[in-house]
């Protein structure tokens, strides 16, 4: 996944979590869809900060690997 991919994928869990939050009543399964999409996010940022650090420092960017949930849980943005 390169970079342009990453942002993509961000983009897309950002528009369907924007979807989700604009009710006010929520079931049990879209607030944990909400949960999902927060992880997901977390690992795409991280990814894509792995990817720009090891290119900006000479590294292949490809050898970034997404790490588990616990690993980026509430990733600052």
């Amino acid at each position: 996944m390169d970079e342009n991919d990453i942002l993509s994928r961000i983009h897309s869990l950002v528009e369907e979590e924007h979807q989700l939050r604009e009710g006010t009543d929520h079931t049990d399964a879209q607030r944990s869809r909400m949960t999902e999409l927060e992880t997901h996010l977390d690992q795409c940022w991280d990814l894509l900060r792995q990817r720009r650090a090891k290119s900006q420092y000479g590294e292949n960017p490809d050898a970034a690997a997404a790490r588990p949930e616990p690993q980026v849980e509430h990733y600052l943005q």
